[in-house]
């Protein structure tokens, strides 16, 4: 079933939900698009959540079993924090992904929206005692606003969402140990800029040290350096989601459906 087939068997929510709801199912859509587009998605398993605005226990997540290059706005689950499926809908949800993405939305109301993955240089770090390291300019984004997690498993169980969220504390990411990479925003837009630019950070570690010669690490002075001229950079945000939104619709995605 290819993914016009998929969307048009979707009808379509456009007008039946509040305006603000849909622009965040849109923003939704084409975070999970651009996920796929830049090969950070793994088949049907990880998950990008945002919440609905104006109501801070309810939240979109995608429909279990859709690739990313399939989701659009009208596809997207709404559930409560409890889980409970709030509209109509042929689709479940990934309960693993309900397990994290609750977790987070309950306890970070600064928070709009949660993505996960699971790539391969994500997972190798993940897997590496040192985490990340301060190697690069896109790794120092996250200089001392990075937090870990240990692995428990599958995350089925309800309880690791308590360890979960102490974890993460008031962090911007998280690396979820021997499991993959998990970043937060208050909007769809930051959270993409910054799993972007962690999965790039990932991926830089995981070659630097492939190479075998010993790394540089920049001076403590430098690293808090960067990152405070990295935190007044706010406005490189919406420049680079519409540039993101316009390669969608160049590519001719159903995002918007």
């Amino acid at each position: 079933m290819g993914v016009d087939t998929v969307t048009t068997m979707v009808p379509s929510l456009k007008g039946k939900v509040s305006e603000e709801e849909w622009k965040t199912r849109v923003d939704l859509a084409a975070c999970y698009q651009l996920v796929a587009h830049y090969g950070m998605s793994d088949l049907i398993f990880t998950h990008i959540s945002a919440r609905v605005p104006g109501d801070e226990n309810h939240f979109l997540i995608n429909p279990y079993g859709l690739f990313f290059d399939e989701i659009c706005a009208s596809s997207l689950v709404k559930v409560d924090i409890d889980g409970n499926v709030l509209d109509e809908t042929n689709f479940e949800i990934n309960p693993a992904g309900y397990t994290i993405h609750s977790a987070v939305h309950g306890a970070r109301h600064d928070v709009a929206c949660v993505l996960h993955t699971h790539t391969s240089s994500g997972m190798a770090v993940s897997a590496q005692k040192q985490g990340l390291l301060p190697l690069t300019q896109h790794s120092l984004m996250f200089y001392n606003r990075l937090a870990y997690h240990g692995y428990e498993g599958i995350a089925l169980n309800l309880d690791e969402r308590e360890r979960l969220v102490r974890d993460l504390g008031d962090n911007i990411a998280m690396i979820l140990r021997n499991h993959g990479l998990l970043t937060v925003g208050g909007s769809i837009s930051e959270a993409f800029r910054r799993i972007f630019y962690l999965e790039k950070s990932c991926q830089s570690q995981i070659e630097a040290l492939s190479g075998g010669s010993e790394v540089i690490i920049p001076s403590k002075e430098v690293c808090e350096n960067t990152l405070n001229q990295f935190k007044s950079r706010s406005d490189l945000n919406a420049l680079e989601w519409a540039g993101l939104l316009r390669l969608l619709d160049r590519k001719g995605s159903n995002y918007r459906h």
